[in-house]
């Protein structure tokens, strides 16, 4: 078992000049320089980029939904360093509703776990094939008011690691919490970022009148 060692890397706008901010998480195996490479292809070039870099390249041991005694101690260690990130962002002068999320598969379940256990006004989350984290999801520990704030997630069916059903529901528990979820499912999709999916997130979260 083990802690995150807090390290990331930056990218995209200075932020002298960034309008915003976007938190951005790698899948289990994956690099902060990876994901943060995608950054490239979305419009986010106003944007200061942040990717954490998830110790052992796994936020969290095993699967999303095993019993959450099994992920820990990382799994909370993994949503403190989300926190710890978006605290220094915040501190950093960018408020809370310029700050935008993006992950990819596990990336995805702990950018969306994050966001659920702290819900308010943000920038926009992406998830790219993803859910909420836990063998059996309760909805009272996710709290706060998303405010409008545009979700999008995106998935294959079937998929290897994600089960539609738990997308669903993961939908079902941030749109209670007054998000502005939109769901995508790719029928016969690898567990990939297609680019469709870039696509969709350009234009549903990335979009020129909200970044």
């Amino acid at each position: 078992m083990y802690h995150h060692t807090k390290q990331y890397i930056t990218a995209g706008a200075p932020l002298a000049n960034a309008k915003g901010a976007l938190v951005m998480l790698h899948g289990r195996g994956g690099t902060a320089a990876n994901i943060a490479s995608l950054a490239g292809e979305l419009n986010v070039a106003d944007l200061a980029v942040y990717a954490p870099q998830a110790t052992n390249q796994s936020w969290y041991p095993y699967s999303f939904m095993a019993p959450e005694s099994q992920n820990q101690p990382a799994l909370d260690s993994a949503i403190a360093t989300v926190g710890e990130l978006v605290q220094q962002i915040e501190s950093d002068g960018i408020p809370t509703d310029k700050i935008y999320f993006l992950g990819f598969s596990q990336g995805a379940c702990v950018a969306l776990e994050y966001v659920g256990r702290n819900a308010k006004r943000y920038g926009g989350v992406v998830a790219f094939t993803g859910g909420l984290i836990g063998e059996e999801l309760d909805a009272s520990r996710y709290t706060g008011d998303f405010n409008n704030t545009p979700i999008l997630i995106t998935t294959g069916d079937p998929d290897p690691h994600v089960p539609l059903g738990r997308v669903n529901e993961s939908a079902g528990i941030l749109s209670k919490l007054n998000a502005q979820v939109t769901l995508k499912v790719y029928n016969g999709r690898p567990h990939t970022i297609s680019q469709q999916e870039i696509d969709l997130a350009n234009s549903v979260i990335f979009s020129v009148e909200s970044v």
